[in-house]
C-alpha cells in the first residue's frame, strides 16, 4: 500500500491578479500583429490561462472556436481539441504549441476500430466524448462532452442502442443518470483513474470541512465518495454557490488556476493521488508558454483536417451545439 506522505497543494484565496511577465506581454503584442485569439483549456497552466482570450471547458471552447473572427485561432489544449476548432472553423489558421499534446483517451479508440465495430453492428447509435479525434467524430452520430452528455443522451430516441466512446467511467455516470442502457468502450483518461478513494479520504480527513467535487471521468469508487461530480465547467457553478470556504477539487490540477481567478475569495484543494499531492495530465502540460510564444512567431504548428473528415465530423459536433441550447 502506498505511503500518502506528501504536503496538499493548497491554494488560498487570492489578493491580487498576479503582473504579467515579459513573455506573457510579447504574446500579447504577437497576437495583436497575427490579428489571433487564444483558447485555453481548464487544464492549461496558469500563465497560458493569463493570456488566453477565453478559458474553459470543451463545450464552451467549440462555441468560441466556431465563433472566431481573428485570422489564427491558437488553441492552448490538446491535439483533439485544436482538430475541433479546425472542424468548426475551417476557414482559419488553427495553430497548437506542441503537435505532440496528444490524450490517452482519444487514443484509446483508434478510428479503424470504430469502423469495424460499426460494420458489425449497423444500426448502433454512436455517442462519441468530444474527447476523440477527427476520425471518430467523423464516424459517430453526435458529439457530447461531460458537461452537456446528459442532456445530449436524453435527447437520443429510446429505441436506438447507444454505443459510448471512448470514455468508459463517463459513459457509465451518464447511464446511471439518465437510465439509459449503453455499450460502452473500453477507454479511459490516465489521469482521471489515477485519483483513488484511499486518496480522496485522507485528504477529506485534513479538511473535513470542505467538500469533495469531482470530474465523471473518475472511476465510479470516487464518484460515490464524492459530494457532488461535475465537468469543470459546472465546478465554477459549484465553488460559487457552496457556503463551503474550501473545496477539494478532483481533476486536473490545472483547473484551481481557474476557479481561484472566478471565486478568489475561496481555498481550493487540489486532489491528490496515492503518489502526488496534485494530479497533472502530462499531455496538457507539454504546451508552456514559451512554445505559445514561438507558435505565434513562427505560425506553426498548423493543424489540418482532410475535408472529406472535417465534413463528416461537422455533422455531430453541430448537432451537439445545437441539442446543448435546446
Amino acid at each position: 500500500m502506498p505511503v500518502l506522505n506528501y504536503e496538499p497543494l493548497v491554494l488560498s484565496p487570492r489578493r491580487e491578479a498576479p503582473k504579467l511577465t515579459p513573455i506573457q506581454e510579447e504574446i500579447l503584442a504577437l497576437k495583436r500583429e497575427r490579428n489571433a485569439v487564444i483558447l485555453a483549456h481548464n487544464y492549461q497552466i496558469e500563465a497560458i490561462q493569463q493570456v488566453a482570450d477565453y478559458v474553459g471547458d470543451s463545450l464552451g471552447l467549440s462555441y468560441q472556436a466556431q465563433a472566431a473572427q481573428a485570422d489564427a485561432i491558437l488553441f492552448c489544449g490538446v491535439h483533439f481539441m485544436a482538430e475541433t476548432a479546425k472542424i468548426v472553423n475551417p476557414g482559419r489558421t488553427v495553430l497548437l504549441p506542441d503537435l505532440e499534446a496528444g490524450c490517452s483517451l482519444s487514443d484509446s479508440c483508434p478510428a479503424e476500430r470504430l469502423a469495424a465495430y460499426k460494420a458489425a453492428n449497423p444500426d448502433v447509435y454512436v455517442v462519441a466524448y468530444i474527447n476523440c479525434s477527427a476520425g471518430v467524430k467523423a464516424l459517430s452520430d453526435v458529439i457530447c462532452t461531460s458537461g452537456n452528455a446528459v442532456k445530449i443522451v436524453n435527447q437520443i430516441p429510446a429505441d436506438r442502442d447507444i454505443l459510448f466512446v471512448p470514455d468508459q467511467n463517463l459513459g457509465q455516470w451518464v447511464s446511471q443518470k439518465t437510465g439509459r442502457k449503453m455499450r460502452l468502450w473500453p477507454g479511459s483518461c490516465y489521469a482521471h483513474v489515477m485519483f483513488t478513494v484511499q486518496a480522496i479520504e485522507k485528504i477529506r480527513s485534513q479538511f473535513p470541512d470542505a467538500p469533495v467535487v469531482a470530474h465523471p471521468e473518475c472511476v465510479q469508487a470516487v464518484r460515490d465518495i464524492a459530494d457532488e461530480v461535475c465537468s469543470t465547467e459546472l465546478m465554477v457553478k459549484f465553488a460559487k454557490e457552496t457556503p463551503a470556504e474550501r473545496i477539494i477539487v478532483v481533476t486536473e490540477s490545472g483547473m484551481l488556476h481557474r476557479l481561484r481567478r472566478e471565486v478568489p475569495h475561496k481555498t481550493f484543494i487540489a486532489g491528490p493521488t496515492d503518489t502526488c499531492a496534485c494530479n497533472d495530465c502530462r499531455f496538457m502540460k507539454m504546451n508552456t508558454i514559451e512554445k505559445v510564444r514561438d507558435a505565434l512567431k513562427t505560425m506553426s504548428p498548423v493543424i489540418d483536417v482532410p475535408e472529406p473528415v472535417r465534413s463528416a465530423a461537422l455533422i455531430p459536433i453541430q448537432r451537439m451545439l445545437d441539442w446543448s441550447k435546446r
